[in-house]
């Protein structure tokens, strides 16, 4: 890290105390290697000994690691021996890789300046001996992930372990605070705050949109003035016995688990609106080289592969030293590593990356990286933050980036240095991905950031906590409160509602308190709560963590029993990673599918493992699909989307055939304005149909779908369907709209009114199967239902009957249920995106335009395409979708 002129800026905050000079061995460290520290480095190591926390904001490559640990390796320098091990420094990554290759990069300047510092990862990779070890003899800085450090934390000697620790390491903290692992996450710094007072918390990131709300996440804010204490006349303070309970389910005050909450005791927590961390923020660094594929070839309106830039990819891959090439989707991981493999005629080293594989398959791929032997990795999110591998010298991104600031953590890992630019190519799939590429490009010019808001903490992550705590040892209702609501997260929280969380995991809530399996936690005589048993505390530590993913099997590769053709030998081969449980189901023997970059035959299912041959030359394998892995279109880039559709004077520095098709839909057409909504309405074969592009993404377009179809139905207008892209939505009936709008031209607006987020979408969520979805998944963090018992582990079939049955019975008799409210929160946030549809419909609030039409449109092809579309990958999906693209322009430009 090169001397740079770049210097950092406060705000908010006084000037912080200068660290003073480096100690020697440092100082000739950065020397030997023709480095000076930079401002931002210093700064915060004078920051962390002034006892202080800080959010260091820097671009990509400007030495934000080094400057997050350079307090705790000089302090442990400065410290000498040490009587026993003490762990000194948490660091906590959102990704295994990251925290691999961090602990790596350390590994460096220890050796080169002979420092007497032990640094060790933790990951849900870690072998247990080695975990137990780490609780008995820490290491001085131990590198983890939210998950691990909840599970440390539910231990018995978590006060010890954690009793001297000085500096806590957040990094990529954008990407934790914007989920329920940043919910988890902010939960467990509330109780390292009490568990070491004295600890400084550094938070480190490239890109943040809104550095005030992670200011605030990093330290805490002790009892937020906006909690409201229950009064008397409000059912509470309460205690007690537990009597009093009419039986009826609803408005029945907490039976059994009541508590009592006194007020904040003088000087306890931060006071109203709390404090902040320092901010540093470092300016400049090199502008990335980023440009658009363009292979000269005319890109389909629908599909995501880009198998018609392979060829190009691939000839990037073999005119660079090392080549990462993002895919969004496992899937695209697979198909991606297979088609470039099959045009590898010059034998080049590449491989496959991603979560789905298993550990040491993962480890082995980032050994290579790191050490020079490969020309290229094909993979998913699973690299794309802060991994630093000097000899990347190229990001491919395949498909639309969806939001600038994750193409801006993409992009960095090519020269991952300050003062180069990073090169790196966008790929789109199709014409529209054209149009997001644009955007992107745009947005990365201006360094534009459009990270999530920080959310608000989920009560099912607040129950796993509560259990967790209990775990580690009996709690007191109000210190435990004092401490969950110092959580950024959690400042909403209100005493009601903590009581409501406690009585869920000491009975499981009224509807379901008489069955003792759900009874986690209990009171004792002296007030405070424990867990109830050593097996209740054993399932929570197999079920900790918010992360919940369809049940999967292990793909075991095995081979043929000698001499008995058809009859393979269990558990004879290395584990290659997982499938869901649902895509195993699916297959037959014989079946052939690609994953972990091989083409395998399916031989059959033995307990709970997928038993797999190799079978090269397979024609057509399947390929797995995981749920939950694409990206939503960022609402930022959205907007941009529609500004270059609605002014053609942009339209110059789009590619001519993309430009071509936007003339095309003005001429047959029209093309909506930057804050309008087109709505078109045409017949095709026998049916009518309505398309509509707000240009707001796949989970506000699939809401929308929903909801408009209850309102044509009670229209009368008979829907048949609707499909949805991240650009519009299509639905289709068996009367006209068209006729209806034409004879009634306030119906248009009175389909897309605001009011269809009131009562249509809760009648709509009262008869959706979705709803359970998201309750099981809501059941499985708060340890409803435990997938994971010891010796065994539960089917998905067997999770999905156990948690619908619940959910029924709770919507019956408990409908405020804590987890019916998580879930319906989820919904609204997570797969209905409820805001964004409704900023949505506010901005096209009289400004949508009717356009009838005796054809389809060539936008509204687009949108199409996605009708009955299956989820089948390679040529001969390509090929269908080209037929009948072939089909639908033809029919649009007649």
């Amino acid at each position: 890290m090169p001397s740079s002129s770049t210097s950092p800026t406060t705000s908010g905050t006084p000037r912080r105390e200068a660290a003073g000079p480096l100690p020697a061995a440092f100082a000739a460290w950065f020397a030997g290697r023709g480095w000076q520290p930079r401002a931002h480095q210093l700064d915060l190591l004078g920051t962390a000994r002034a006892g202080r926390s800080a959010l260091l904001v820097a671009p990509t490559g400007a030495g934000k690691t080094l400057a997050g640990f350079l307090p705790s390796l000089v302090g442990l320098s400065e410290a000498g021996p040490r009587k026993k091990p003490r762990l000194h420094t948490l660091y906590v990554s959102p990704l295994k890789a990251l925290a691999v290759d961090i602990a790596r990069n350390l590994d460096a300047p220890i050796a080169e300046m002979g420092l007497d510092i032990r640094v060790e990862t933790r990951t849900g990779d870690t072998p247990s001996h080695k975990r137990t070890r780490q609780v008995a003899r820490p290491p001085d800085i131990l590198l983890t992930t939210p998950e691990q450090l909840s599970l440390l934390l539910a231990h018995a000697q978590a006060a010890d372990l954690f009793g001297g620790l000085r500096h806590i390491v957040l990094d990529e903290l954008h990407a934790l605070v914007t989920s329920k692992r940043g919910d988890l996450l902010s939960l467990a710094l509330a109780r390292l705050r009490r568990l070491s007072p004295g600890a400084t918390t550094i938070g480190l990131s490239a890109t943040v949109r809104e550095p005030d709300a992670l200011r605030r996440y990093l330290v805490g804010q002790g009892v937020a003035a906006a909690i409201s204490l229950p009064s008397a006349g409000e059912g509470g303070p309460r205690s007690g016995s537990g009597e009093g309970s009419d039986g009826s389910g609803e408005g029945a005050p907490l039976s059994g688990t009541s508590l009592t909450r006194g007020p904040p005791s003088p000087g306890e927590g931060g006071g109203p609106g709390g404090s902040m961390a320092d901010l540093i923020v470092v300016q400049g660094g090199a502008k990335a080289d980023l440009h658009m594929l363009d292979t000269g070839l005319t890109l389909p309106l629908a599909g995501h592969t880009a198998w018609q830039s392979m060829p190009a990819i691939y000839e990037l891959i073999r005119a660079h030293r090392t080549v990462l090439v993002f895919v969004n989707t496992r899937l695209q991981a697979e198909y991606t590593f297979q088609e470039l493999w099959r045009l590898n005629d010059d034998t080049l080293s590449i491989a496959i990356h991603h979560g789905s594989l298993d550990a040491a398959q993962r480890r082995r791929v980032e050994a290579a990286m790191a050490a020079g032997q490969l020309r290229a990795i094909v993979c998913t999110a699973t690299l794309d933050l802060g991994i630093d591998w000097g000899d990347v010298d190229l990001v491919v991104n395949i498909g639309a980036p969806k939001g600038a600031s994750r193409i801006m953590q993409r992009i960095g890992r090519a020269n991952h240095r300050m003062d180069e630019p990073s090169k790196a190519y966008l790929v789109p799939g199709n014409r529209f991905e054209m149009l997001e590429c644009r955007a992107a490009l745009d947005a990365v010019e201006e360094a534009a950031q459009d990270t999530p808001d920080v959310r608000l903490g989920g009560l099912d992550v607040l129950a796993q906590h509560v259990l967790g705590m209990a775990c580690a040892d009996a709690f007191d209702a109000n210190d435990l409160f004092d401490e969950i609501v110092s959580a950024a997260p959690y400042q909403w929280l209100t005493w009601e509602m903590f009581e409501m969380v406690v009585d869920y995991v000491a009975t499981g809530g009224y509807a379901l308190r008489a069955y003792e399996r759900f009874a986690k936690i209990l009171r004792g005589p002296d007030g405070l709560w424990r867990v109830r048993d050593a097996r209740i505390a054993q399932q929570y530590r197999m079920n900790v963590g918010t992360i919940v993913e369809a049940a999967r099997v292990k793909v075991r590769l095995t081979r043929h029993l000698r001499g008995k053709p058809g009859t393979v030998v269990p558990k004879s081969g290395r584990v290659l990673g997982e499938i869901e449980e649902e895509f195993g189901e699916t297959l037959t023997v014989g079946d052939t599918f690609l994953f972990a970059g091989e083409i395998l035959r399916f031989e059959g299912l033995s307990e709970d493992e997928c038993l797999v041959t190799r079978a090269k030359g397979a024609e057509d394998p399947a390929i797995p699909s995981y749920a939950g892995s694409k990206f939503p279109l960022s609402t930022f880039l959205a907007a941009r989307v529609r500004a270059i559709i609605a002014d053609p004077f942009e339209w110059d520095r789009l590619p001519p055939q993309l430009a071509k098709y936007l003339l095309q839909q003005r001429k047959h057409s029209i093309l909506p304005g930057e804050k309008d909504l087109l709505v078109e309405t045409f017949p095709r074969g026998n049916r009518f149909y309505l398309t509509a592009f707000p240009f707001e993404g796949r989970l506000a377009h699939q809401t929308l779908g929903m909801l408009l179809t209850r309102r044509l139905e009670r229209a009368g207008l008979r829907p048949l369907g609707f499909a949805a892209n991240d650009y519009g939505i299509a639905i289709w009936t068996s009367r006209d709209v068209g006729e209806r709008i034409a004879m009634a031209p306030g119906f248009t607006q009175a389909l897309f009114d605001e009011d269809m987020l009131g009562d249509d979408l809760e009648a709509w969520l009262d008869e959706s199967a979705m709803m359970k979805r998201t309750f099981r998944q809501c059941a499985v963090i708060a340890g409803l239902i435990e997938r994971r018992y010891p010796g065994q582990k539960k089917t998905g079939r067997q999770v999905t009957i156990s948690t619908d049955l619940i959910y029924d019975v709770l919507r019956k008799h408990q409908p405020d249920h804590l987890l019916l409210q998580a879930a319906r929160q989820d919904a609204a946030t997570g797969l209905l995106d409820v805001a964004r549809l409704g900023m949505m419909l506010r901005r096209i609030k009289g400004r949508i335009t009717h356009k009838a039409l005796d054809r389809v449109s060539p936008l509204s092809v687009s949108v199409m395409l996605e009708i009955g579309r299956e989820r089948v990958y390679g040529e001969g999906a390509d090929e269908i979708l080209a037929e009948a693209e072939a089909e639908l322009l033809g029919e649009a430009l007649a």
